[in-house]
């Protein structure tokens, strides 16, 4: 049953400058597919009316009629007697996996592979099981001793914490929604950095927020002669005292997709507006330790005031291991329990074993991945340099992605093309609110050698072509979750 409608003024948004060299209808109903593809369009929703969207579009009905006509050919619009156009994905009602066996190279996802010697620690962890196998085996607050794992690793890291602090979660995106539901109702206003890691602003939707967006800036792009650390922080602190928030969600470490890290400086100052508001800062601290060469030391955020922080090992350890965790204040875990108990049930204990495995030798851990992370960003660094000069690559510290400048609005043509050069990445307004940043496109700085070069390669054809002929027929459709 169709729930969501989208009027022809956010669609509007939603397609910012579609309009190509090609046929009028073509290139509306390319962009719209893209939308649907990449999740700013969810499955299921009503598209706005032809004539709303003709008028809003200055176009003639015809032309939005022959674009919707395409996409039901493409079978991306399915039509439901008096609930008008449906959005929908080819053979499934929802999304769907890229295929192992899948001839597209995905850089969608900013994640690295499985640790080599995960394996041994399954097996570790398979050990420690038997002595956990006394109860029903129902955790909603995770094992005592990976919650005094997770504890004593923000102690060492320069932030007191005890184990009941401390929640374990079915990883970050958990996370982020429990906090979510417990602290915001229906209406209330939450403060977003903008771009920002699209999940999280879906999970706070979902809670009922009101997005407020304060821009973030790459390093190393329009910051010349620039304190741009200091005016993020102006607009952040801005945003919070004018619009009143519950929450502000912050990526304060190698921000996603952005790659920028917040000074202690800014941070003290931002954690002090929200004290005085009233507002619950959420700090998303997941790739905080993929430390490169950064200079200074930075504590987790909690350090230089009241923040909740979120966790997890799904950029360090492997995102198949689904296990993340909160720290905040003993009243709001209590909170949080209440809070999650309808939803689910508990974070799988053989799991929670092997991360307290993991924490043993997360040193280990960290250099591997500093080592592949170096490695990489030199790498993309290099190859874009090749092929495509033109762009602009921030040089970053840490983190898993840069947010490369094109030079020119495209990022969604873009990211169409390359599909039709075997590569799945996501356009650049993914990654905010309103349209934006289609002058920008986010890449890992993670993946294997064989597979950047592979996909500079691709871009590089991707991005001629875009100067070139239509085109053309459309690949079949793979729909990546954006990690």
């Amino acid at each position: 049953m169709v729930d969501r409608s989208l009027s022809a003024r956010s669609l509007e948004l939603l397609l910012g400058d579609w309009r190509g060299a090609g046929s009028a209808y073509e290139a509306l109903a390319d962009r719209i597919r893209l939308l649907i593809v990449d999740g700013r369009v969810p499955v299921e929703t009503r598209l706005p009316a032809e004539r709303d969207l003709a008028d809003r579009l200055g176009l003639s009905r015809t032309t939005v009629a022959a674009a919707y006509r395409r996409l039901r050919e493409l079978d991306h619009l399915h039509s439901v007697r008096g609930s008008g156009s449906v959005a929908r994905l080819p053979g499934a009602p929802a999304m769907l996996p890229i295929p192992l066996e899948s001839e597209y190279l995905d850089f969608s996802k900013a994640a690295p592979s499985a640790l080599p010697w995960l394996p041994d620690l399954a097996r570790q962890a398979a050990e420690d099981l038997p002595s956990h196998l006394g109860d029903a085996g129902y955790d909603a607050i995770g094992i005592p001793s990976l919650r005094q794992a997770i504890a004593d690793r923000y102690t060492a890291r320069g932030l007191p914490t005890s184990p009941d602090q401390v929640m374990v979660t079915i990883g970050a995106q958990h996370a982020i929604a429990l906090v979510s539901r417990a602290l915001i109702a229906r209406g209330d206003r939450a403060v977003i950095e903008a771009p920002t890691y699209p999940h999280a602003y879906e999970a706070l939707r979902g809670a009922g927020a009101r997005l407020v967006g304060t821009p973030v800036v790459p390093r190393g792009i329009g910051d010349v002669g620039v304190d741009v650390d200091r005016e993020e922080a102006d607009g952040l602190v801005q945003a919070i005292r004018h619009s009143n928030p519950v929450v502000a969600y912050l990526m304060p470490d190698f921000q996603n997709p952005t790659g920028r890290t917040m000074s202690r400086e800014s941070r003290a100052r931002v954690l002090d507006a929200a004290a005085r508001q009233g507002t619950v800062v959420i700090a998303d601290e997941t790739i905080a330790d993929l430390d490169i060469d950064r200079v200074g030391e930075y504590p987790p955020m909690a350090a230089d005031g009241p923040a909740v922080l979120i966790g997890s090992v799904g950029k360090t350890v492997w995102g198949g291991l689904r296990v993340g965790w909160i720290r905040a204040d003993r009243p709001l875990i209590r909170r949080l329990l209440a809070v999650r108990s309808p939803g689910d049930l508990g974070t799988p204990i053989l799991e929670q074993l092997l991360v307290a495995r993991a924490l043993e030798r997360f040193d280990d851990v960290l250099e591997l991945r500093r080592e592949q992370l170096r490695a990489g960003r030199d790498r993309l660094e290099r190859r874009v340099a090749e092929l495509l000069p033109e762009w602009s690559v921030p040089h970053v510290d840490g983190g898993i992605v840069t947010w490369v400048g094109l030079g020119a609005p495209v990022s969604s043509q873009l990211a169409l093309a390359a599909r039709r050069e075997g590569l799945i990445i996501t356009a650049g307004p993914r990654f905010g609110i309103d349209g934006a940043f289609e002058r920008f496109l986010r890449l890992p700085i993670c993946q294997t050698p064989e597979a950047t070069d592979a996909a500079v390669q691709a871009l590089a054809r991707a991005w001629r072509s875009l100067a070139g002929a239509p085109l053309g027929e459309p690949e079949p459709e793979l729909l990546a979750s954006v990690v």
